[in-house]
């Protein structure tokens, strides 16, 4: 997620945090120590107030990422690929793979919301014990209110639309119980669209009527509808795709740029006869050795392009996603490498490079696959 930094590792995955965390971190800790707290245990001090809504709101990040642990536990015991987990304002994101049964995608998905009740429950009880064996009452209140958030949390992952968890819930199921994985992810991004305008209008309603926590509404229901809206075109895409390999998409010839060139040269010989936005670079042996954006030679002085070779300002073809002619095109473009430019992949056949893929020829076999008519 851009805007997001990584800071560690949880569980063997690399965990980032966005940069709204902080942010987070601080408006529940305000909530928390100024009004639900006075509110609950009357008569503290500011700064007990202070520290307990700060180590509440700290505890609630904690049980973010437990939620998301658990999506990611579960995943990797059903073998399906996890990049990274991520942490943000509306709670955590698990980048991961497609699961290959829908009964891996059922418990990938429910792993997360019972592990926040189970936190609830378990935040419940010790809040409980800690008032009723020691009277402490502060600590008390704030393992409450996070049991409370748990719950809630809880409880909203499992509504039945996409992304939320509830909505992968009703994925695995309709997969499971039509064998069509495209038409459950369909499903399930139809639900998100509808809850995602739901939340929007419920929130704006309560906007008017002077709660501010509609406008935090209609923030979640923005988020729900964007991503929605792209997984159901990433759906569509995926029935488009299905069967298709790299060799049937790829552009050939490609064009290519010697990486032993100057940026000069290449600007002047190649670049300003190029058809795509990104060059193929070529070793002496002919050989793929990487990509080259062709934005980035603007940014190049031009006192530095005489001196400066193309490939000391690439993407080495270690760090590029490539495939061979005959790979299936959408699982190639699961484990595609992000890139500024979109989609770039290079095919390559016995070491050297036969054809390049590209956002272009993807969204070509898209529209092919709509005039046939065909429902996506």
């Amino acid at each position: 997620m851009n805007g997001s930094v990584r800071i560690g590792r949880v569980l063997g995955v690399p965990l980032r945090i966005h940069w709204t965390v902080p942010l987070l971190v601080v408006l529940f800790g305000y909530s928390l120590g100024s009004q639900t707290l006075p509110a609950w245990v009357p008569d503290q001090s500011n700064a007990t107030y202070t520290v307990a809504g700060l180590v509440g709101a700290l505890l609630l990040i904690g049980s973010l990422l437990a939620h998301e642990a658990a999506h990611a536990i579960i995943a990797r015991r059903k073998d399906i690929p996890v990049e990274d987990v991520t942490l943000w304002a509306l709670g955590g994101m698990t980048q991961m793979g497609k699961p290959r049964t829908a009964g891996a995608a059922f418990l990938v998905a429910v792993g997360g919301p019972l592990t926040s009740l189970v936190v609830g429950g378990a935040a419940l009880g010790a809040g409980i014990g800690l008032n009723a064996l020691f009277g402490w009452a502060i600590p008390a209140a704030v393992l409450v209110w996070l049991a409370w958030v748990n719950f809630l949390l809880g409880v909203f992952n499992l509504l039945p639309a996409a992304p939320l968890d509830g909505g992968r819930v009703v994925q695995s199921v309709i997969w499971w119980r039509t064998g069509n994985r495209e038409r459950a992810e369909r499903a399930a991004a139809r639900s998100g669209q509808v809850l995602g305008f739901l939340m929007i209008a419920g929130g704006w309603v309560y906007t008017l009527r002077g709660a501010l926590g509609g406008l935090w509404l209609m923030v979640i229901g923005f988020f729900v509808l964007i991503v929605a809206n792209a997984e159901r075109r990433q759906a569509g895409m995926a029935v488009a795709l299905h069967g298709v390999r790299a060799a049937d998409a790829m552009s050939s010839p490609v064009e290519t740029c010697p990486d032993w060139l100057t940026v000069e040269r290449c600007v002047d010989d190649v670049a300003m006869r190029a058809r795509h936005s990104t060059l193929a670079l070529i070793d002496f042996g002919g050989r793929p050795s990487g990509l080259v954006d062709l934005s980035r030679f603007a940014r190049i002085p031009a006192a530095q392009r005489k001196e400066l070779r193309v490939r000391d300002m690439a993407t080495p073809l270690s760090q590029c996603t490539t495939c061979a002619p005959d790979d299936l095109l959408e699982e190639v473009l699961e484990k595609a490498r992000p890139s500024r430019s979109g989609v770039q992949i290079l095919v390559t056949e016995g070491g050297l490079l036969v054809g390049i893929i590209t956002a272009r020829d993807v969204a070509r076999l898209v529209r092919r696959h709509s005039l046939r008519g065909t429902d996506t």
